[in-house]
């Protein structure tokens, strides 16, 4: 029987995670204008952009579907989201899916919405659970591998683009899930080390 992680010190990071998306989709427009990832604006050392472009949304629709994913991914992982881990992972992933964009996806100049780093901390809980010798993270990760491809391939659902009002960034889902792998990584060999 599966047991949801309710303690506050698994919920705690991404409930603040949810909030500030939750704030700052009340401020739009202003709040869009001024933290989405914006190549121009990066370009012009307006930084904080490569993290909050992952905080802000397109729409409700977009902001709602966004906070389902990020409840889910607390439901299937959350046991692995102490709250000072899970917010480094989340900044991580949100910094490894801009720099992806910016260096690897010169064509796109403007992206919103928690897609690309839940990308990043789904691949990171699914390692998480392989590391824990959970089968069910190889499952999730082929799973995962499978979504990424399949979005390289074909492009993103035309009724998904149509609901947030935006085209969905597949490659920040790509730029998401490798970064979530490395983190992964990287924290495993800096275990190793001390």
């Amino acid at each position: 029987m599966m047991s949801l992680p309710f303690s506050f010190k698994y919920s705690a990071g991404p409930l603040f995670v949810a909030a500030c998306a939750i704030i700052a989709f009340f401020f739009e427009p202003a709040s869009g204008n001024y933290l989405a990832y914006d190549r121009y604006a990066i370009q012009g050392l307006e930084t904080w952009r490569i993290v909050t472009g992952n905080i802000v949304h397109t729409n409700g629709y977009h902001l709602l579907l966004n906070i389902a994913g990020l409840i889910l991914l607390w439901a299937l992982h959350g046991e692995h989201y102490r709250v000072g881990l899970f917010l480094k992972v989340f900044v991580w992933c949100c910094i490894g899916t801009s720099a992806g964009l910016y260096f690897f996806a010169p064509d796109l100049i403007w992206y919103a919405g928690l897609s690309g780093a839940l990308h990043g901390v789904f691949a990171w809980g699914a390692c998480m659970d392989i590391k824990e010798k959970l089968h069910s993270g190889w499952l999730l990760l082929l799973g995962l591998t499978i979504k990424v491809g399949y979005e390289q391939m074909d492009g993103s659902s035309e009724q998904v683009a149509a609901l947030i009002n935006a085209k969905v960034a597949v490659d920040a889902h790509l730029f998401g899930a490798c970064s979530g792998i490395i983190i992964f990584l990287l924290m495993l060999l800096t275990a190793k080390r001390n």
